[in-house]
């Protein structure tokens, strides 16, 4: 194993990962509570998989893609927590170069994945709400298959090129990454090699996907908003946006977190880092946590097969 301190033009075969690099007395008690969270997060998406897929009545559109937003967090969350954790607990800090890349790649590509979930959840509503009599015949379980195929594929070759960019860099010196995952500029930096591109491909790409996702959300809303204030008969706009508070809330948890994260990362300078580092981790970690529990709460027909399927157990 390569040590921290070399700075020789060996090769490097593996990298370490520091958590909390100025204040690494802070991953003792922060294990507990990420812990937890996790285990939320893992136990709330599978009771909301298994629900949805032993539930006739879920089997709908809305909650196929809801399904998939689910798996989406799982997998995210299964990539980047049981490594902190095993930092935390065993200082367990080498990853190897396959395994580091192979975590960038899907730390890149499940974010703006989970945005285009969101995004076609909005036109979900919207069509539910501005065309109901067409309703079924637009929003079919060939559409739901269609958009999934279009979700992966989109984002996955979109941002393939940031770890491939990232893996093709000569990593000859350092092999320390002060973080807790293989974040793209916290690897790239290491490299002995300029990687200007690597920077502004994940910057171009980054913004482009996640910018069109959350236009086409803002967009679908503006018309849902104008429709619903249409509405003559009383409570009618009350109960349509309903439909979409679950979906909403959602939304803001997402583009919330990623703010936060996006501006200290911006104002890095004044940010500690690990600060930062806490951010990132914590954007993996609490919006799958909370995207099941919301629907859960807030979902009438979601929870009464929650409640069905407890009653089956029993």
């Amino acid at each position: 194993m390569a040590s921290p301190s070399n700075y020789s033009t060996a090769p490097v075969s593996e990298f370490l990962l520091i958590c909390f690099p100025n204040y690494q007395s802070w991953q003792h008690w922060l294990s507990l509570p990420l812990s937890l969270l996790f285990l939320l997060a893992m136990g709330a998406n599978g009771i909301l998989l298994i629900t949805i897929r032993l539930e006739a009545s879920l089997h709908e559109p809305m909650y196929y893609l809801l399904s998939l937003l689910s798996l989406l967090d799982v997998v995210l969350c299964l990539t980047v927590i049981p490594k902190v954790l095993a930092i935390f607990w065993f200082d367990l800090r080498s990853i190897s170069f396959s395994a580091c890349f192979f975590q960038m790649f899907i730390m890149n590509s499940f974010l703006p994945m989970e945005s285009c979930t969101f995004m076609v959840m909005a036109y979900d509503r919207y069509v539910a709400i501005c065309h109901p009599l067409r309703y079924p015949s637009i929003i079919t379980d060939q559409f739901v298959t269609k958009a999934s195929i279009f979700i992966v594929a989109r984002n996955a070759l979109l941002t393939a090129p940031i770890p491939i960019l990232s893996a093709q860099l000569h990593y000859c010196g350092k092999n320390v990454i002060e973080n807790c995952i293989c974040a793209n500029l916290s690897v790239s930096r290491l490299s002995c090699d300029n990687f200007t591109l690597n920077r502004l491909y994940q910057f171009v790409a980054g913004w482009t996907l996640l910018g069109s996702d959350f236009i086409l959300i803002f967009l679908s809303y503006t018309f849902i908003l104008r429709a619903v204030l249409r509405f003559k008969a009383e409570g009618a706009a009350v109960k349509a946006l309903s439909t979409c508070s679950s979906h909403f809330i959602l939304i803001l948890f997402f583009s919330t977190i990623l703010l936060v994260v996006v501006l200290t990362n911006v104002a890095r300078k004044r940010v500690p880092m690990d600060i930062l580092i806490l951010l990132n981790v914590l954007h993996h970690l609490i919006p799958p946590a909370l995207n099941p529990i919301v629907y859960g709460v807030r979902t009438k027909e979601i929870k009464q097969g929650i409640q069905k399927l407890l009653h089956r157990e029993m």
